[in-house]
């Protein structure tokens, strides 16, 4: 049998998702700019997704905007929002844990003059409110911070989090990657305090190449591409309409009883740890309970290298990720284990296995017994 165990890194288009994306290519093909009857038809299909995923999260359709995915979402709202307030200061905090999307994009404003603070995490990988109050000075302009991180699936406190930074500085956006979140929890931006939220269509059973950035009504933001000025002038380029559709009808879905689904997705997850628990060694990354997210975990097995593990489980047609799969075909750097302190064998033995709504109780039974009966074979074999 296949047991696909990677979907943090993506999942297969839902059969709802596939008719809408083939219906708007076939008969919804104008450009949703143009004036006449095919480029109206189009921009009905980009209205409606956006009505359906404002509706999930109790905001305007109007605070939607379409991207290309998770990474376009958070460049955009770092840098957008960076650069529109950079009168009003210069510091922009994260935490040592983002996702490279916001790392890197971190970096880069750091090379424009910001200063960059790097929030610490403690061993299960929740960020430590008392470094983010202590953080937030006059100079904050942004926080951003993810909700579920990819590597772990540790849930950090938003609300909280962005209490104290809205207390301490007012004025302050705060912005969260909902990337692993979103589909999987419920998400309230307004009740949050969260002024931009970035998510991405493929990791909810929606197509690749199409995402969204929530912007909060009002929000100060600067675009980051420039054309024709769609979107209400922050995000130029013609709509990709399918994308739009599928990412619409992918976030409808994933709300449609989604405690129940959400319940589902911890059962697989508390099975996965119940049924190798008994695997000489192993060590289950991150927090426990209601801390992590239900679809998410990382282990690790000393002795054996993460990449020999994951090769040898595709040998039975189980996919797994070492790590995170967030960085090519390059090997994961696996920064999120770094920040939690653990031993280098620990790292180098680690990983992920992230479930969804599609993924079949069996599935984990098989991946399991796969693990355990690999796991002697493949220490046998360990330089020591």
């Amino acid at each position: 049998m296949e047991a696909y165990l990677d979907n943090s890194a993506t999942t297969r288009c839902s059969k709802r998702v596939q008719e809408i994306v083939g219906k708007t290519m076939d008969i919804a093909y104008g450009n949703p700019s143009s004036m006449h009857k095919k480029g109206l038809e189009a921009e009905q299909y980009v209205r409606e997704a956006a009505q359906k995923i404002a509706k999930t999260m109790k905001v305007s359709e109007k605070e939607i905007i379409f991207t290309s995915g998770g990474t376009e979402s958070n460049n955009f709202a770092l840098i957008g929002a960076a650069m529109a307030h950079r009168r009003s200061g210069s510091r922009l905090i994260t935490t040592q844990i983002e996702h490279p999307s916001v790392l890197n994009t971190m970096e880069y404003l750091k090379e424009q003059g910001f200063e960059i603070v790097y929030l610490p995490v403690d061993q299960t990988g929740i960020v430590c409110m008392d470094a983010l109050r202590e953080a937030v000075n006059d100079q904050t302009i942004l926080v951003s911070m993810m909700q579920v991180n990819n590597e772990i699936g540790s849930i950090q406190p938003i609300a909280d989090a962005a209490a104290i930074v809205h207390e301490k500085r007012p004025n302050a956006l705060f912005h969260v990657d909902a990337v692993q979140s979103y589909g999987k929890m419920q998400i309230r931006p307004k009740k949050m305090g969260v002024d931009l939220l970035s998510v991405s269509g493929h990791k909810i059973h929606g197509p690749k190449g199409i995402g969204f950035l929530y912007i909060k009504e009002k929000t100060k933001i600067k675009p980051v591409l420039f054309g024709g000025g769609q979107q209400a002038g922050l995000r130029s380029g013609t709509h990709n309409v399918p994308g739009i559709a599928g990412i619409g009808e992918a976030a409808a879905e994933a709300h449609e009883d989604l405690e129940q689904k959400a319940a589902y997705l911890r059962s697989l997850k508390e099975s996965l740890i119940t049924r190798t628990a008994g695997i000489e060694g192993l060590v289950v990354h991150g927090a426990a309970g209601q801390d992590s997210a239900p679809h998410i975990v990382s282990l690790s097995i000393p002795g054996i290298r993460s990449e020999v593990m994951l090769h040898a489980l595709e040998e039975y047609d189980i996919c797994v990720s070492a790590g995170s799969a967030c960085s090519s075909n390059h090997p994961a750097q696996l920064h999120t284990l770094e920040a939690l302190h653990l031993e280098p064998e620990l790292i180098q033995s680690a990983l992920r296995f992230s479930f969804s709504t599609h993924t079949r109780m069996e599935e984990i039974d098989y991946a399991a017994e796969k693990l355990a009966e690999l796991t002697p074979k493949l220490r046998r074999y360990t330089r020591r």
